[in-house]
Parts: C-alpha cells; sequence; structure tokens
C-alpha cells in the first residue's frame, strides 16, 4: 500500500471536488472515506488511474452525504451535473487549498490546524505534538473548524502568515522524521515565493533550505540523532546552503526583517562555520534577541539561553535559563547540556534522565538517555565527583 503516494493525491481529490461544487468540508469528509476505501482495496485489486479512482469514490462519497441531507430536487440537480468517466483533471490545486483553509472566519490557530489534517496529511496526534497540547483538545480544535466552514463557499483565501505558518509547521514535522513531508513543504514555498514577492516568504524557503542541507547528517545508521556539534559537516549540502543564503541576503535586502527571515539567518550562521568551534555564537545570541522582537516563542528563549552559554559561559547561560518555565520541553535538556558545560556532572545526569523522560519523540529519548547513562559511568568512575573543569559535551541543537 503506497501511503505516500495516497498522501500525495488527497489536495488534489479535494481541489476537484471543491470546483466540482462541494463545500471544503463535505469534499474533506468524502475524501477520507474515499482513502479508507483505498486502504481496504487497493492491496488486493490495485486501480490503473489510483486519482481517478479516488476522484470517482470521493465524489459517490459527496453525493451519497448530500443526498442523506438535501431535499429531493437537490439531488437530482446533482445527480444531472455528474460528470462522466473519463481522467482526472491534472492540476495542483495543493497550494490553493492551504490559502483556502486559512479561511477569514477562522482563528488563525483553527485555520493552521484544519490544514494540516485535512492537506497537510498530519494526524491529529502528530498537531497536538506541534502545538503541544493533548491530541483530544486538538480534536475538538479541528471539529470546531470544520463545523465554521461547513457551508461556507472557499472564495477568499485566507492570509499569507497563516498559509507560511501552516507550511512552517509541516516542514518540521517531515524534518523529525515522522512523517517525510519536508520535501514537499519546500516545493509549495518555492511556488509560493515564484508567485509573490514577499520577504517572510522568502526567509521561511530559505530556513528551509538551510535545515534541509543538514539532514543527511542529522542521524546515524542505526537512526540515531547526531548534535549539530558531532554532524559531519562534509555531508551538508552545499548547494542548498548557497541558494538558502542567497535568497535570504535578498529577502534581507528589502530591509523589512521578520520571525522566519531571523530564523533563517541563524541557520546560515551555524551552516557558515567550518566547524562547531568556529561558530559565531556572539552574532547567533543577537540574532535571537531580533527574533524575540517578532515572537515571544518560549522555545526561542531556550535556545537563546543556550546560545548565551556557548558566548559568555555555561553560568551566563543558566542565568538566562533561569527566568523560563522549567516545564517548558526541552527545558531539562538545555539545563543538563549547561549544567555539564560548567562541570556539574551529578546535576546534569539528573537532568538528562528527567529530560529523556519527557522527550517529544523516540530518537531524542534514545539520545538523550545515552548522554545519562555517559555521565553515569564517568561519575562512578570518579567516584561521584563531579568535575568543573569539564568541557566534553555537545551542544544539544540537531
Amino acid at each position: 500500500m503506497d501511503e505516500t503516494l495516497l498522501r500525495t493525491l488527497t489536495p488534489t481529490v479535494i481541489g476537484i471536488l471543491v470546483r466540482r461544487g462541494a463545500d471544503f468540508a463535505a469534499a474533506e469528509d468524502a475524501v477520507q472515506d474515499a482513502l479508507v476505501e483505498a486502504v481496504r482495496v487497493w492491496p488486493d485489486d490495485p486501480p490503473r488511474d489510483p486519482k481517478g479512482w479516488l476522484v470517482a469514490v470521493a465524489w459517490r462519497r459527496f453525493l451519497d452525504a448530500t443526498r442523506a441531507e438535501s431535499s429531493r430536487r437537490r439531488r437530482e440537480v446533482l445527480v444531472e451535473v455528474e460528470p462522466g468517466p473519463g481522467p482526472a483533471e491534472a492540476v495542483d490545486d495543493t497550494l490553493a487549498l492551504y490559502f483556502l483553509c486559512a479561511h477569514p472566519s477562522l482563528t488563525p490557530a483553527s485555520a493552521v490546524a484544519l490544514t494540516l489534517r485535512a492537506v497537510g496529511g498530519l494526524t491529529t496526534r502528530q498537531i497536538a505534538q506541534a502545538y503541544l497540547v493533548p491530541e483530544a483538545t486538538m480534536a475538538q480544535r479541528i471539529s470546531r473548524a470544520k463545523r465554521t466552514v461547513s457551508g461556507v463557499r472557499f472564495d477568499r483565501p485566507g492570509d499569507v502568515a497563516t498559509v507560511l505558518r501552516v507550511l512552517y509547521l509541516v516542514f518540521n514535522e517531515g524534518y523529525s522524521g515522522d512523517v517525510d513531508l519536508a520535501v514537499e513543504a519546500i516545493r509549495l514555498t518555492r511556488q509560493l515565493a515564484a508567485m509573490i514577492e514577499h520577504e517572510e516568504v522568502a526567509g521561511l524557503l530559505a530556513l528551509m533550505l538551510l535545515h534541509h542541507a543538514r539532514r543527511p547528517a542529522r542521524t546515524r545508521t542505526d537512526g540515531s540523532l547526531v548534535p549539530l556539534a558531532e554532524q559531519d559537516r562534509s555531508l551538508w549540502d552545499t548547494r542548498l546552503i548557497a541558494e538558502g543564503v542567497d535568497v535570504l541576503q535578498a529577502a534581507l535586502a528589502r530591509d523589512r526583517l521578520g520571525e522566519f527571515q531571523a530564523q533563517a539567518a541563524l541557520a546560515a550562521l551555524h551552516a557558515d562555520a567550518r566547524t562547531a568551534e568556529e561558530t559565531d555564537w556572539v552574532q547567533i545570541v543577537e540574532w535571537y534577541d531580533e527574533l524575540l522582537r517578532f515572537t515571544d516563542n518560549p522555545v526561542a528563549r531556550l535556545n537563546r539561553a543556550v546560545a548565551v552559554g556557548e558566548a559568555d559561559g555555561p553560568r551566563a547561560g543558566l542565568a538566562a535559563l533561569a527566568g523560563l518555565d522549567p516545564a517548558l520541553p526541552r527545558h531539562a535538556a538545555a539545563a543538563a547540556y549547561l549544567h555539564e558545560r560548567a562541570g556539574d556532572l551529578v546535576t546534569a545526569a539528573r537532568l538528562y534522565t528527567e529530560a529523556a523522560r519527557s522527550a517529544p519523540n523516540l530518537p531524542e529519548r534514545d539520545h538523550l538517555t545515552r548522554q545519562a547513562a555517559r555521565l553515569g559511568a564517568e561519575l562512578r568512575r570518579r567516584g561521584g565527583r563531579s568535575n568543573p573543569g569539564n568541557r566534553t559535551a555537545r551542544v544539544p541543537h540537531y
């Protein structure tokens, strides 16, 4: 069963149903029903034209649902206008659907959640993890969003900023390795950058390219994570890095700085360093300060604290970390790293263990567990004593 093919075809099939007259919520439900039927039927009887098969089944499901809820007269009209058999339209509606899902009648948070579920191919669980909320809460948010747009004609495209937020979340989910959507997010962002001149669209594209360039070096053959400082930089895609830097420089030249441009500048500074030791941490702290002008994202503040620890020493980093909520995801991991840098191996080992228990995914949990085990072994070798001069830790950037 080719799940990648199903995920790729989903936005196109939804778009075809919407153009035929279905409202978005009904089209999305019909396509989901068709996908379930495909999972049941295709392994034993694969269609010659998968897209045409999905369109036909989804359209029938839409008609069935409409007939159950509409008058006989409305049913007859829909039957009369039902297209005859033939090849499905060869149109890529994905980016258009991203804008339509960012409908003005929805809050930005609801629009993002609906788009990730209906068009991005993410599960409710994955979206909930991205938003750091319980899965049940996110399920309710998506249901409310679908009810809000039920019966609404999607003829008013949404805000660019909302679409960029969705594309970035899709990219991050793909970049995590759980679902490979990173390349698709880059493709759509390239399309958007070609359509409009917008500094933040260019900034997002640059950010994606610079992060994606490091992807071959981020994991070992056994799937374990490789922290940024330990990555083999010869594996980084220099072509993507050069393209990302060019795109970023063109955006910065317009002198309208935004959140994604600031994040891309941070990624560019990491990509520019030939070795981990040559990283310009002072300038990275300055760019985090710029980033925090546009967002009060606690993750950005957490990363800034780690950068301060690199630029000014671990004690300065711990002081910057002290003002942040300890319940913040990855707070314990950052604190563990800074305590190890400061030579407090006992506290660092405890915090690595705590961080492993709350890790958002299995590779990160395994990495943090190995860090705790490494320090535990070192403490046993020393008889439980910390070493204030220890400097063997690696910065937990990926």
